[in-house]
């Protein structure tokens, strides 16, 4: 079976979705910006890099687009291949046209979020031979800049202290992208796609992207149907997502006051923006029909504040402990349970 996936036709429509923005201002400081947040999240958490980070890339929409597509390839292509089972002779027509439109619906969705990522550590969790990279998309952390109303060196600092300890969480904790590759692969392995061929009766002309945009930018094309083993493996990838966007959170408020003047007000309005998850995180609730909310970030957080509290960043840190050390969804609401099962003191 050939590729399902028109990715050329995403990369089109979500150029067309991310706008003409340009490369943004040019950043000289970065690489320092990088190895100082690097030097402050080992100062505070201790994690250790097995080799060195990715140098940081100053990327415009385009590139990021290009990036994250890479990254979904070989997440999205086994999923896609399942399109039409099921639908006996039917099912080579189905599976062309929900392509085209899986294709463009993820234009719709990444070209979105082009506009929002004002950083990222991008990772290729299923291909281990894909290098990491530190991305920066300029013209947003330009926007962001002036919505905030802080300086640009402020808003880069700070972006740099989250992405920064992305990596080291990847870099420094060896079992990480094995177990997440791990379960991911096993969720991918087993789904099934359903399609409805009624709304696939007519497909846009591929000149008429426009039209195409405007017919699948609110579409639920396509339902992944999960049995509750699949439920429980995307409970466990949720729980882990969490942990690592609440642990940055947490570095970014401890370690960033040294960098970041005004991180109080850069706080509250980051928190206002966060309305969007990552590129995978928002194209899997799509797909998935999942609600991976803020909520879920703001538990992270909110878990790993209080686990500092109770015992420093040192009972934090046994989340790194191995797979079996990470919270459940359930711990994530009760810190206090997790602490207890793990061993961790204290210091009540």
């Amino acid at each position: 079976m050939g590729r399902v996936i028109d990715w050329t036709l995403t990369e089109r429509i979500a150029g067309m979705v991310a706008g003409e923005a340009g490369p943004g201002a040019p950043r000289p400081e970065l690489p320092e910006v990088a190895a100082q947040s690097e030097r402050l999240v080992t100062a505070y958490t201790g994690l250790r890099p097995d080799g060195a980070l990715p140098a940081p890339e100053l990327v415009a929409r385009p590139d990021w687009v290009r990036a994250n597509l890479r990254s979904l390839r070989p997440s999205l292509e086994p999923v896609a291949a399942h399109l039409g089972d099921g639908l006996g002779p039917a099912a080579p027509a189905v599976r062309a046209v929900a392509g085209a439109l899986l294709a463009a619906e993820m234009g719709v969705v990444i070209g979105y979020l082009s506009r929002r990522v004002l950083g990222q550590y991008e990772l290729v969790i299923l291909d281990a031979q894909a290098p990491p990279r530190l991305l920066f998309v300029g013209p947003n952390l330009d926007e962001a800049a002036r919505s905030f109303d802080v300086e640009d060196a402020e808003m880069l600092r700070w972006v740099a202290l989250h992405e920064v300890t992305h990596a080291l969480q990847f870099a420094g904790v060896p079992w990480l992208r094995e177990h997440l590759a791990g379960l991911l692969g096993e969720l991918l392995g087993s789904m099934e796609v359903s399609v409805d061929p009624a709304r696939l009766l007519r497909l846009p002309s591929r000149d008429d992207l426009r039209s195409l945009v405007d017919a699948v930018s609110d579409g639920d094309l396509i339902s992944l149907m999960t049995t509750p083993a699949q439920r429980e493996l995307l409970e466990r990838m949720q729980a882990i997502m969490a942990v690592l966007e609440g642990y940055a959170e947490h570095v970014m408020d401890a370690a960033g006051p040294e960098l970041v003047p005004s991180l109080p007000k850069l706080r509250a309005a980051m928190d206002r923006r966060r309305a969007s998850p990552s590129a995978p995180a928002r194209l899997l609730q799509r797909l998935l029909g999942l609600e991976l909310k803020l909520r879920q970030y703001r538990i992270g957080k909110r878990f790993c504040d209080a686990v500092v509290e109770q015992g420093g960043i040192a009972a934090l840190n046994r989340v790194w402990d191995g797979p079996d050390a990470m919270p459940t969804t359930a711990e994530l609401e009760d810190p206090e349970s997790w602490m207890r099962r793990t061993g961790v003191p204290s210091a009540a």
